[in-house]
């Protein structure tokens, strides 16, 4: 008997589509090594030997169309295969599988289904898809670093003007915050840096004999000040280190933010 399990193991295997994958295996009486012999026989499979490879290349793509942005993360060995039109080709094919999905699951799928028959043959290489999504919001705007390994996209309010949140987008590759505002940090985060900046104060004997609540007003100064260079609004803006990006694109109007890397 085939099972979902056994096809799953195959298709990641492989990088061929789950309905090859299936099929396969019912011919080989759910036998997987014999199963990718039998892609490999047909030319499915090429990239079967490969598909353990590291993959510590790739690409990012993000499209903005409107009040939607559609995302493409693929990862493959080389930079080689990364810069090549192949590569990009392959991207675009997969947004435009985004596009017309219902669902990241549904594309995610089509686009996996698509690799294996097609560009896994091409390019020769092991290739994953990271990251296929649709992303809506009033505002929004986004940025991928020139050796397009490092991106982000941002969705503001309504009103807010996107060329400036094209500038907070870099921002947010280059400084890599955490959240869009000091409250948003993880509460279990904090505690534990409290803890460890308590302990090193009472290591350092310059702090002996200061009062307990001298030390305290210190440690939550020092949280606060760890919220704010962990959060987007609070950071010194990469353009205009004087200001706060709040100060920039106005607080509040970030919604979110979304970052992205190979």
């Amino acid at each position: 008997m085939v099972t979902a399990q056994m096809v799953k193991e195959l298709r990641d295997r492989t990088g061929v589509g789950m309905g090859d994958c299936k099929n396969a295996l019912v011919e080989t009486n759910g036998d997987i090594e014999a199963a990718i012999e039998v892609l490999r026989k047909k030319g499915i499979a090429k990239a079967a030997k490969r598909a353990g490879n590291e993959t510590s290349e790739g690409k990012i793509k993000i499209v903005v169309e409107g009040n939607a942005a559609y995302v493409a993360v693929v990862t493959c060995e080389t930079d080689f295969v990364a810069r090549n039109e192949t590569f990009e080709e392959m991207l675009t094919a997969f947004i435009e599988i985004r596009k017309q999905s219902a669902t990241d699951a549904e594309a995610l799928e089509k686009a996996e289904a698509l690799k294996a028959s097609e560009y896994t043959l091409k390019v020769g290489e092991n290739l994953v898809i990271k990251t296929l999504s649709k992303v809506e919001g009033d505002v929004l705007a986004s940025y991928v670093h020139s050796n397009f390994k490092n991106g982000a996209l941002v969705v503001a309010k309504a009103g807010t003007d996107a060329e400036n949140l094209k500038l907070v987008a870099m921002h947010v590759v280059a400084s890599q915050p955490l959240v869009c505002r000091p409250d948003d940090v993880d509460a279990e985060f904090v505690a534990k840096e409290r803890e460890i900046a308590l302990a090193q104060m009472q290591e350092d004997p310059k702090n002996a004999g200061k009062p307990a609540d001298i030390l305290s007003k210190i440690i939550e100064g020092k949280m606060a000040k760890l919220k704010e260079e962990n959060a987007l609004e609070t950071q010194p803006f990469v353009v205009n280190p004087d200001q706060k990006v709040r100060d920039f694109i106005g607080a509040g109007n970030v919604v979110s933010f979304q970052k992205y890397s190979i």
